[in-house]
């Protein structure tokens, strides 16, 4: 049981962290434009750098979120969209492809979180 409430919690936690994610990244170019907020180099380089705080945070709740109890498919969904998350969120200044695919592959983590909570609860009221 313990180990499936921290399941439970690493899905509520990634689901947070990829939203937080997309408000992140919808609102960083509203501030670059509109505000003196970041118009200084240093918190600017802090500010985007929360980048790397969502990866991090989302391969923590990725791990726990599949390593007792997930459906292969949920897993192998959980960990391909994380891959994609990172990798564009990596590489979003390359090309703006990258943004478009950080905020699918976000929003990929979030419905696939979601799943899981819900297949949780399915299996486990019989």
């Amino acid at each position: 049981m313990k180990t499936d409430s921290l399941s439970r919690k690493a899905d509520y936690i990634g689901i947070t962290g990829s939203v937080l994610c997309i408000i992140h990244c919808l609102v960083t170019p509203v501030l670059l434009l509109t505000t003196s907020f970041l118009q200084d180099t240093t918190l600017r380089v802090g500010f985007l750098s929360l980048d790397y705080v969502f990866i991090g945070v989302n391969i923590v709740a990725v791990y726990f979120a599949t390593r007792h109890y997930a459906p292969r498919a949920i897993k192998v969904a959980l960990w391909g969209f994380l891959s994609l998350f990172s990798i564009a969120l990596l590489l979003e200044e390359t090309a703006p492809a990258f943004e478009y695919l950080a905020y699918a592959s976000s929003a990929g983590l979030v419905i696939t979180h979601m799943l899981n909570i819900r297949q949780h609860r399915v299996s486990h009221a019989h």
